[in-house]
C-alpha cells in the first residue's frame, strides 16, 4: 500500500460504500429474498467496493480533476475490503507475516515489531485519533461474545481480532490513545511445529505430549510475549477428539472451539464486562465454576490473572485432571510467588500456607517458555519444566526441575532427577530413552 493513501476519502468512500449496503438490503427485502451471508454475502461485498471507487473515478473525469493511478486505485480497494471484511486500517499489517507486534502511541506513532526482534517506525494507520478510536470501537462492537463498549465511560478494551491477534486499547487516561496487538502467527500449531521452530526438542515435545495424554494438570509460564498462547494450542493438539473441553479465556484467542476436526466437543466462555450503569459482569472465577457443571474432560484456563486462580486449582483438586492454563512469571521458580499473590486477593483470602498446599495437590508439572532476542534474530524456548513434588518440613513448595539450562547454554534434562508420576507418562507412551517421535 502506498504512503500516501487518503484516509478522509477512505471514510468518505466507506459512508457510501454503508449506503449501498443498506440499499441492497432494503432491495432483497422488498423483494421477499433472504439476506445474503457466507460467501454469497462476501462477494457482494467486494462488488459495491468495486463500484464505489469506479463511481468516485467517474467524479474526478466529470470535474475535469486527475484521475488516480492504478497503484492508487488498489490501494483504495484494499482500505475499503479492510474496513468491511476486516480490521480496518489495521490490516495491511495484520496481512503482514512477518509483523510480530503492533505499538500504537497515538495515530501519527506506529510502531512494528518483526519476527527477527528488529523493530520499525511505519506511517500513520489512521487519518486521526479520532479515525482510530472510531476502528477500535467498530471491532470492539463485532468480536467476542458480547459487545465491548469504547468510550470516555469505558477507557480500555481487550478483544480478539479476526487473525486471532489480541488487541488492547486505552484512551482518555493519555494524551492519546493507545493500541497495542500481539499477533499470533501460529493460531493452528502442535508440537512438532514448535520442534520445527526451535522452541523444544524432540525429547521433550515427547514429554509434553505424554503429560497431556496422561491428563496431567499443567500450568505454562512465562512473561510478556513468551509464547504461551501459542504452546497451550500446541499442548491442546494432543487432547483426543473424543473429549468434551471448555475454555475459559478474558477475550477469545485460543481459537480450541473453531478447530471443529481437532476438537468437535469445545466451547469457549468469554468473560463479560459490566455495562456502563455498572451491571452485568459475568468473572473468570464465576465462569470457571460454571464449566465444572456442564460435564468438561478438561477445563483450560486462557491466562490466570486473578482470583480464579483459586476456583481452578480448587477444581484441579476435585477431579477435573488434564487441565491447561497459563500465567505470566518471569521465571518457573516464580509461578507459586505469583499464584499466591492472586490468591491472597480472592474472597477465598488463602494465606500463603493454603496457597502451597492447594498447588501441591493441583498442579503436576509448570513449564516455563522465555523469548530469547539477539543478533538480528529471536525464538521461543521452553528452557525449564518443573514437576511439583509436594510441600517441604517448612511449608514451602517441593518441585523438581526435569529440564533446565545447562553449562552448554542449552537446555537438557536433568538426569539425576526422577519423575514422580514416571508410570503414568509411559502408560502415555513417554519413552524416557529418546527412542524417537511418532
Amino acid at each position: 500500500m502506498t504512503a500516501d493513501l487518503d484516509y478522509v476519502l477512505v471514510k468518505r468512500l466507506q459512508a457510501e460504500l454503508g449506503q449501498l449496503r443498506q440499499v441492497e438490503v432494503e432491495r432483497r427485502r422488498a423483494a421477499g429474498l433472504p439476506a445474503l451471508a457466507g460467501e454469497d454475502a462476501h462477494q457482494q461485498g467486494k462488488a459495491l467496493v468495486q463500484r464505489v471507487v469506479t463511481d468516485h473515478e467517474a467524479q474526478l473525469a466529470e470535474s475535469g480533476a486527475e484521475g488516480i493511478a492504478w497503484e492508487t486505485r488498489q490501494d483504495l480497494v484494499e482500505a475499503l475490503e479492510a474496513r468491511l471484511f476486516g480490521a480496518g486500517s489495521l490490516q495491511v499489517l495484520l496481512d503482514d507475516e512477518s509483523v510480530e507486534n503492533i505499538d500504537i502511541n497515538g495515530y501519527r506513532h506506529v510502531f512494528v515489531e518483526y519476527a527477527d526482534g528488529s523493530t520499525t517506525k511505519v506511517r500513520p494507520v489512521a487519518a486521526s485519533n479520532e479515525d482510530l478510536i472510531e476502528t477500535i470501537q467498530t471491532l470492539a462492537a463485532h468480536e467476542g461474545l458480547s459487545t465491548r463498549a469504547f468510550d470516555v465511560a469505558n477507557v480500555r478494551v481487550n478483544l480478539r481480532l479476526p487473525d486471532g491477534s489480541r488487541l488492547y486499547a486505552v484512551q482518555s487516561v493519555t494524551r492519546e490513545p493507545v493500541v497495542s496487538i500481539r499477533r499470533h502467527r501460529y493460531a493452528r500449531v502442535g508440537l512438532k511445529d514448535l520442534i520445527g521452530l526451535d522452541t523444544l526438542d524432540e525429547e521433550l515435545a515427547d514429554f509434553l505430549a505424554a503429560a497431556v495424554r496422561a491428563r496431567k494438570n499443567v500450568m505454562v509460564a512465562g512473561g510478556t510475549s513468551a509464547g504461551k498462547t501459542t504452546l497451550l494450542r500446541a499442548l491442546a493438539t494432543e487432547i483426543s477428539p473424543e473429549e468434551r473441553i471448555l475454555t475459559v479465556e478474558r477475550s477469545l484467542e485460543l481459537g480450541l472451539a473453531e478447530d471443529a476436526e481437532a476438537h468437535p466437543n469445545a466451547v469457549a466462555f468469554e468473560e463479560r464486562l459490566p455495562n456502563a450503569e455498572g451491571a452485568g459482569a459475568v468473572t473468570m472465577a464465576e465462569l470457571v465454576r460454571d464449566t465444572l457443571r456442564m460435564n468438561p474432560s478438561r477445563v483450560i484456563v486462557g491466562e490466570v490473572l486473578g482470583d480464579e486462580v483459586v476456583t481452578m486449582l480448587n477444581a484441579m483438586t476435585q477431579g477435573n485432571d488434564g487441565s491447561l492454563s497459563t500465567i505470566h512469571a518471569n521465571s518457573s521458580a516464580d509461578v507459586v510467588q505469583k499464584i499466591a499473590t492472586y490468591a491472597i486477593q480472592a474472597p477465598e483470602r488463602l494465606p500463603w500456607e493454603a496457597t502451597v498446599r492447594l498447588v501441591a495437590s493441583g498442579l503436576d508439572f509448570i513449564v516455563f517458555i522465555r523469548r530469547l532476542r539477539g543478533n538480528g534474530v529471536q525464538r521461543r524456548v521452553v528452557e525449564s519444566i518443573r514437576e511439583v513434588a509436594g510441600i517441604t518440613e517448612d511449608g514451602q513448595l517441593a518441585t523438581n526441575e526435569l529440564w533446565g539450562h545447562h553449562a552448554s547454554g542449552k537446555v537438557r534434562r536433568n538426569q539425576g532427577v526422577q519423575v514422580r508420576c514416571q508410570d503414568d507418562l509411559l502408560d502415555a507412551g513417554w519413552r524416557p530413552e529418546g527412542e524417537g517421535w511418532t
